[in-house]
């Protein structure tokens, strides 16, 4: 009962074993698969990860790394997935907590119990079902592993396979095909750019246009701006700016790529990275299209009114918010079809105390030392050392991180889990200080 169940040992649950262990609180955390990393973790066998062979990091690596353990200067500025998965093993093992997660156990149900919550998981090579109470419950499943495909469906019917980025692993089986690569975010412009090299054409297609950052500017890792003085200090309209003619110094204008020019501003909508998508481009080798109008048989109907063949549809269409494990009705606060989530902070579910989601946001920037400072806020609350505020002012803080949103960011599911590095590493500083003077 006094102890704390964790679900998930990716990144941001290790975050979480790492910070209660320290603070000397008891936990349990279950894992799908068989090794941690959760999405980092190529072919990972819980079956949810989204990696493709070629990933790499878009956050360099000094923005990426835990506090309590810097990954070694002898990795690239932009590793690997392998190299990530490494580092996250070597994490556990210097922390020392690797026996205390319980691999290949699904957690198949969450509700309330008294004094607590009632946690159920099945163990995934004998089906034993075991129920047990804990006190607090730390969900830390993720967010990219659930594939949203369009919505709605296109109209009329394709002849050719239909499949989401979620699958993609390899461009080899798409040789000689004629691909079309649906999105502007990053898994789309990796895909499009790897496909190109190995199919007979490969499409482009968009409902918007997206600004198109490079991983490095002016000899430097361009997420390196994000922690820079000018992200510190300056107002945000003055940061767009600056960035806004960093990038046309950069690379010029998108519309000269055959990219549309982006009607949002530059700090309105997750920004996309890529340094292969503009010379490809350049070479002929991917065509940009508009979105999808309709399918029709063998091929696609765009916007403009064009119709392309294709063999192949890749949806880029991002990832829904799920929580299987949780009843709709008894936790609606993280239910929404539209992904958004009603919580105080990103955190904690102001209608059940001692509930509360891990990594649950989208930061501009890296996530993993976001999760370590929501970590240490969560294991204040657990111990003591922290105390939340009334109801009514949690609720506010939602509403308002909801306006928020709306006025600065692009409407789409996409932008419903938004938040700022250095600001919301702030707002959870001055969480600490608050909760602690609450006691």
């Amino acid at each position: 009962m006094e102890r704390v169940c964790v679900i998930g040992a990716g990144s941001s649950g290790i975050a979480a074993c790492q910070v209660l262990g320290a603070r000397g609180i008891e936990f349990d955390c279950f894992e799908t698969g068989s090794e941690i990393g959760g999405n980092w973790r190529y072919l990972n066998d819980n079956g949810m990860s989204s990696a493709y062979r070629s990933l790499h990091i878009n956050t360099s690596r000094q923005m990426m790394e835990f506090k309590s353990f810097p990954m070694p200067a002898r990795l690239p500025a932009y590793p690997s997935h392998f190299q990530i998965a490494e580092y996250f093993d070597d994490f556990v093992k210097h922390h020392g907590f690797r026996d205390r997660i319980r691999f290949r156990t699904e957690v198949t149900s969450v509700s309330v119990a008294p004094g607590g919550y009632s946690v159920t998981t099945r163990d995934r090579d004998t089906g034993e079902e075991i129920s047990g109470v804990y006190r607090s419950v730390i969900v830390a499943n993720g967010h990219h592993w659930s594939p949203r495909m369009p919505e709605p469906a296109f109209p009329g019917s394709f002849d050719g396979e239909q499949t989401h980025a979620h699958f993609y692993k390899t461009p080899e089986r798409f040789a000689d095909k004629k691909v079309l690569v649906l999105g502007i975010g990053n898994s789309a412009c990796d895909i499009a750019v790897e496909t190109s090299r190995v199919s007979a054409r490969t499409f482009l297609a968009m409902r918007r246009g997206a600004h198109i950052m490079p991983k490095y500017l002016f000899g430097m890792p361009t997420d390196h701006l994000t922690t820079s003085p000018l992200a510190r200090f300056a107002p945000a309209w003055l940061q767009a700016l600056s960035v806004r003619a960093m990038l046309r110094l950069a690379r010029g204008k998108l519309s000269d790529y055959g990219l549309p020019e982006p009607s949002h501003g530059i700090l309105a909508a997750h920004p996309t990275v890529s340094d292969d998508l503009l010379t490809r481009l350049g070479h002929g080798d991917i065509t940009v299209k508009p979105n999808l109008t309709r399918l029709d048989g063998a091929g696609v109907v765009f916007a403009d009114g064009s119709r392309e063949d294709v063999d192949v549809i890749v949806y880029c269409t991002g990832y829904k918010v799920d929580f299987p494990f949780l009843s709709s009705a008894e936790f609606p606060a993280v239910s929404s079809a539209d992904n958004e989530v009603s919580l105080y902070r990103r955190v904690v579910d102001p209608a059940h105390p001692g509930l509360y989601f891990l990594g649950l946001i989208q930061p501009l920037g890296a996530i993993m030392p976001l999760a370590e400072a929501q970590s240490e806020w969560i294991a204040d609350l657990i111990s003591g050392r922290g105390v939340l505020p009334p109801v009514p002012e949690m609720k506010a803080e939602i509403t308002s991180y909801r306006e928020t949103l709306r006025r600065r960011y692009v409407k789409s599911k996409r932008h419903t889990l938004e938040v700022d590095f250095l600001g919301y590493q702030r707002e959870l500083q001055e969480e600490r200080r608050a909760g602690a003077a609450r006691r």
